[in-house]
Parts: C-alpha cells; sequence; structure tokens
C-alpha cells in the first residue's frame, strides 16, 4: 500500500532523513517511536509532501508520491494529522469539520463516506461544542477536532503526528479508543508516538528511529519481549 524506498530529505541544505525504507500494508497500524529530533515527524511530512524528498521513492499503491505537492498526495488518499493541530480558531466545530469534507479519491470498500454526524459519533466530546468557535474549546478537544476534519476528506492512509502529546490521561485513553475504532474498520495508519504503551495498545508493528535513520522494524509481540530495545533506543 505504501512504500518508502531509501528515501532522504531535509530542510534547504540539511539532511534529516537518511535512507529510510518501509511498509504499511493494507488495514495495518504501525507505530514510529523515538526520541525527540529522531525523525519521525519528518518522516510524516515528507510522505505528506510538506517536505522535500532528496532522494529515493514513495509509492502509494503504486503511485509515485515523492515529487507531489502536498495537495496532490492528499487527493491521493493520505490523510495527514499534524502535531501542532492548526484548527481554524475563527471557525466553529461544525465549520471546521465543512472545511475538511471531500469525496473519497479510492473506493470505500462499502464503508460509508465521513459525514459530521459520523465523525461526533466517533468523538462524542464533539458534539455539544459544534457551535463554538475552534480557538475556545480545550487542547485534547482540538486533537479531536484535527482528526475528525482529516476524515472527513475520506482518507485511504492516516498519517498521525504525536496525537497523545501534552494530553490528560483520560484525554489519551479516549483518543485510542477511537483510533481503535478506526483500526477496526480496517483503516491503515501510520502513528508517530514517544509513549510506547499509546503505540503498543493500537499496533501491529513498530518502527524506531534514531538520528534521521531507521534502526528497529519488528511487530508489537517482538518489540513486547525485547526490554533491551527500549533502553537502547527510547530511555531518556
Amino acid at each position: 500500500m505504501l512504500e518508502l524506498v531509501d528515501v532522504c530529505s531535509g530542510y534547504g541544505g540539511a539532511q534529516v532523513l537518511f535512507d529510510v525504507s518501509f511498509t504499511v500494508a493494507p488495514g495495518e497500524v504501525v507505530a514510529m517511536l523515538g526520541r525527540n529530533g529522531a525523525g519521525k515527524s519528518t518522516t510524516l511530512k515528507t510522505i505528506a509532501g510538506l517536505v522535500r524528498t532528496t532522494r529515493g521513492e514513495i509509492r502509494y499503491h503504486g503511485q509515485r508520491l515523492e515529487r507531489l505537492p502536498a495537495y496532490r498526495v492528499a487527493r491521493a488518499g493520505i490523510g495527514y494529522v499534524p502535531e501542532e493541530r492548526r484548527i481554524f480558531s475563527e471557525l466553529t466545530v461544525a465549520e471546521n469539520l465543512e472545511v475538511g469534507r471531500r469525496e473519497s479519491a479510492r473506493a470505500n470498500h462499502g464503508k460509508p463516506p465521513w459525514t459530521v454526524e459520523r465523525a461526533l459519533a466517533l468523538f462524542p466530546a464533539l458534539a455539544g461544542l459544534v457551535h463554538r468557535g475552534g480557538g475556545q474549546i480545550s487542547g485534547g478537544e482540538q486533537q479531536m477536532l484535527t482528526i475528525a476534519r482529516t476524515l472527513m476528506g475520506n482518507p485511504s492512509l492516516l498519517l498521525l503526528d504525536e496525537p497523545g502529546e501534552g494530553l490528560a490521561p483520560m484525554i489519551v485513553q479516549r483518543m485510542l479508543d477511537a483510533l481503535k475504532t478506526l483500526k477496526a474498520e480496517g483503516l491503515p495508519m501510520l502513528v508517530s508516538e514517544q509513549n510506547p504503551h499509546f503505540t503498543q495498545a493500537l499496533a501491529d508493528r513498530v518502527l524506531i528511529m534514531e538520528s534521521g535513520a531507521l534502526r528497529y522494524n519488528a511487530s508489537v509481540r517482538e518489540f513486547d519481549s525485547d526490554p533491551g530495545v527500549r533502553s537502547r533506543y527510547l530511555a531518556v
């Protein structure tokens, strides 16, 4: 479905990613772990077309993406949820959702398209806030809104950058429950996280980034059974 082959990218003259290669299979949830500055966010932004690929290939359903602008990557079916959220604070929750509405670029395989009603059912905490401004809701509610707005574009792959960062444990659990629902519906995801417990509860496979390179690629079961991996790559 998604395949990166020896991808290098960076900002200006500074290279950040070095020969990164991995795949995300249909229906699979892949967690990307690593310390701050490891290259997780840059990997997602490179896939989304926000950071220029200097070498390598990014393929999605066989289509080459590495030279496409971000809007064409989105049209290909890739939804990106940035760490910064980037909601429209002057618009209401309902209006933010409508801004994200777009017909699916691919067949939904029998699944209903995303509507405001369906998005609110996934995130019930937003249901009573539809007329409130995006800048007047909490950080956790904004994160839910960002994911819901991205889903309104009917993506066939979801990229999530630190969805649980800075949120209260109760909100993180609600977020995790919603993402589990999406997984059960067969939506593949690539999730960047620093919290291994969050990703262990959701992912099928774990990638670990260090200094812009992929150092580890294994199933969640293998990751769970090897505590040395955490101390080597994730311990502060």
